[in-house]
């Protein structure tokens, strides 16, 4: 992979006549969809835009400064990265999802979450890690979806993929880099914390291959809905309900919080102010000396590194442990689909050709196990030295004031 910044240059051309691309308008409400909401709840039945709290481009410099670096990265202008977020740290990865009157609605456990999940586009450079783009439209969650019998996964829509009312991306095909997305085994979609279940991002490749891409993201009475996998789908492959929440403004930014059937969210509207800048940033040279290489770990400043390192320990067994497991249940899966196929057909020439095909398969599934397994044990031993070095090393020099443009 080139060093440098992931630009995908993506030009969306899409008719607002294509109904025929989309679901029904009422797929968020089936019968039996879980239990009702609340009438009590103040719904957004309006655009962001026309709530009175609004904010310009500033408000993201201000409010996210001190939980990340401002950088002023070409070709996007100023682009924030986070502090502090632990080993091999990816978006949409620490929190859960909850069913909203706006589709899918990402609920992060991030204290910063209320924005770079509602707002703006990811993007990763080699050096700097991940990086959040400010945009000013607010949407339940910014990412595109994949999903087969056994695996859900998403992905943050990279810079460059952009979202207006009347355009739909339902079936578009967005070219998504591998690492971008975040997997998990289906049944635990509905989890309350869905960090601990998230698969080594080098089973990606493999699992795109073998899952169905889902962009079912369009506007509906001004809002836009980010469906992505439907209802009945989650249901059947969690074997869970699922309920349904109403949104509800909060009065104050913060952590989103979840009382009873409610999502207390505070999504402001922000106006484009081409002028405003953050108080505080860095260059991309200063950036790329300061914080290159992309983190493998970021200790929390109330953490040492000798305990940091023992979580990056942890989180590789973790790792290990998933990667295994989901593995061999690929296996078994598919193991019972080729004695499933086998048992309908009747003549034994039609038998003896599913159980080649599927040898085949399962022989080509081993493979891509095997060198993920390589893969995922060289990144374990880089990363190990590479804390290593940080716990001996001395304390690191002050770092190099940034820029003030005040």
């Amino acid at each position: 992979m080139k060093k440098g910044l992931w630009i995908i240059p993506l030009i969306l051309v899409i008719t607002t006549g294509c109904a025929g691309y989309f679901s029904s308008p009422e797929v968020g409400y089936p019968p039996g969809g879980g239990s009702s909401i609340d009438p009590s709840v103040q719904q957004y039945s309006r655009s962001p835009q026309q709530y009175d709290r609004n904010q310009d481009t500033s408000y993201f410099y201000d409010r996210l400064s001190p939980y990340g670096d401002w950088i002023d990265l070409n070709p996007y202008g100023y682009v924030w990265t986070p502090r502090h977020m632990g080993y091999r740290w990816r978006p949409y990865s620490d929190g859960h999802w909850v069913w909203t009157d706006y589709g899918w609605t990402w609920i992060a456990n991030e204290e910063w979450g209320d924005i770079p999940f509602h707002y703006g586009r990811w993007g990763w450079d080699n050096d700097l890690g991940w990086f959040w783009v400010p945009g000013t439209v607010w949407g339940p969650a910014w990412v595109s979806w994949r999903s087969n019998d056994q695996y859900m996964g998403w992905a943050p829509f990279p810079p460059g993929v952009e979202f207006r009312a009347g355009m739909n991306f339902n079936s578009l095909s967005i070219n998504i880099p591998f690492n971008f997305w975040v997997f998990i085994q289906g049944p635990h979609f509905q989890d309350q914390n869905l960090n601990p279940y998230v698969l080594p991002f080098e089973r990606n490749q493999t699992l795109v291959n073998y899952t169905s891409m889902h962009n079912n993201m369009y506007t509906r009475n001004d809002r836009i809905i980010n469906e992505g996998m439907g209802l009945d789908e989650v249901r059947r492959i969690t074997g869970r309900a699922v309920p349904i929440y109403g949104l509800q403004d909060a009065q104050q930014p913060g952590r989103t919080n979840v009382v009873g059937q409610v999502v207390q969210m505070f999504r402001p509207a922000i106006r484009q102010n081409m002028a405003a800048k953050p108080k505080v940033y860095l260059n991309t040279n200063q950036a790329r000396q300061e914080l290159a290489p992309a983190k493998v770990f970021d200790p929390r400043r109330q953490q040492t590194l000798a305990t940091e390192a023992a979580a990056v320990q942890k989180r590789q067994i973790e790792e290990t442990r998933l990667l295994e497991m989901s593995q061999a249940q690929e296996i078994k899966n598919m193991q019972q689909k080729r004695d499933e196929e086998g048992r309908r057909v009747s003549n034994a020439p039609a038998k003896a050709k599913v159980t080649r095909d599927y040898e085949a398969k399962i022989s080509d599934l081993k493979k891509n196990h095997v060198v993920e397994t390589q893969q995922m044990t060289v990144r374990h031993k880089n990363d190990a030295e590479q804390v290593k070095k940080a716990t001996q090393a001395p304390p690191p020099p002050a770092k190099k004031k940034k820029i003030n443009q005040e």
